[in-house]
């Protein structure tokens, strides 16, 4: 693409980038700190990609993507998971009419724009498994009948650590239908002092001004389609991911039987997505390898498959993924 061409995208996406900054302005009335949840739910509504976040209790992980769901004016459904959670629970049932003699379609609450599956790991496998086609088809299949979801549709599952009580591990192929795993950490002392400040109040709420509707996010993708990737980062997207199959090629032996499975060309498609939704927020309108490397690790960290090896080493998936993004040389 010649450099007048990439000066238009880059105009628009300046042009654009208005919204942005006034989502991630509302957001900040009710959140403090955690700005990277922010722009990762963010890139996964941009990148039409699901999102996955993973942390202790209290970390306001429901309340971001709550605040999230009114700065777009996204209908909006939490779902609470619990071990006794039926699938009909989630999709919807048929429901006998005594008068007609006939079954209607009772839609479940995953007919929204925005789905919170709050501690989606505490659902048995068979509710977890009702999300799979809606998450990856965006239609659900009640009865003899198919019916479309809405556009945009986001699925923003939080989970609690695996070691927690009560858990249920989630399926490899459903976890694979995320774009991104994003783990959140404890705040900073500071914030922490200014989350005290502006919580702890009873009967303490904030207004969110809706700033954009459900039909800016599909214009704004619209946009990052457009952001200019050229074909060394496109060569340096699938480097990372072959990397993380067959390590010895990138000269990475210490990794060799420390990966028992690598990513799949899924998470080639969702890298490259997310890598140009991370240079439309930073209001760019190409992407940098350092867009690549900034998203990486959450686009891969549920992906690449540790070893009982490497879990006898101590050694991680994000300890792998973080080798890899480090040794495969940046164009």
């Amino acid at each position: 693409m010649t450099s007048t061409g990439v000066g238009v995208i880059n105009d628009k996406v300046k042009k654009e980038a208005g919204v942005i900054d006034a989502i991630r302005f509302e957001t900040s009335k009710v959140m403090v700190g955690q700005s990277v949840l922010i722009d990762r739910l963010l890139i996964g509504i941009l990148a039409n990609g699901h999102v996955l976040v993973e942390g202790v209790p209290g970390l306001a992980k429901t309340t971001a993507v709550k605040t999230l769901a009114q700065t777009i004016q996204a209908k909006f459904q939490r779902l609470q998971f619990t071990p006794d959670m039926l699938p009909a629970d989630l999709t919807g049932t048929l429901i006998y009419d005594q008068r007609t003699g006939a079954f209607n379609v009772k839609k479940g609450p995953v007919f929204a724009n925005i789905i919170l599956a709050d501690e989606i790991n505490r659902a048995p496998a068979k509710v977890q498994s009702a999300l799979l086609e809606a998450m990856q088809e965006r239609q659900v299949t009640i009865g003899e009948e198919t019916l479309k979801l809405d556009d945009p549709f986001l699925v923003l599952a939080t989970q609690n650590p695996i070691e927690q009580e009560g858990t249920y591990p989630l399926p490899e192929a459903q976890v694979d239908r995320f774009m991104l795993k994003v783990k959140i950490t404890y705040p900073t002392k500071e914030e922490e002092l200014k989350i005290l400040k502006r919580m702890a109040k009873t009967g303490q709420s904030f207004s969110v001004q809706a700033v954009a509707s459900p039909q800016d996010i599909i214009r704004l993708r619209s946009v990052v389609d457009e952001i200019y990737m050229d074909e060394k980062i496109e060569d340096y997207i699938v480097q990372i991911v072959e990397a993380t199959r067959n390590p010895e090629q990138y000269k990475l032996n210490d990794l060799k039987g420390l990966v028992l499975y690598g990513a799949s060309p899924r998470a080639t498609i969702n890298l490259a997505l997310a890598a140009k939704a991370h240079a439309f927020i930073q209001g760019r309108g190409f992407v940098t390898p350092q867009d690549v490397k900034s998203i990486g690790m959450d686009v891969l960290r549920h992906r690449v498959i540790p070893s009982y090896e490497a879990e006898a080493e101590g050694k991680t998936s994000e300890d792998l993924v973080k080798r890899i993004l480090d040794q495969v040389e940046v164009p």
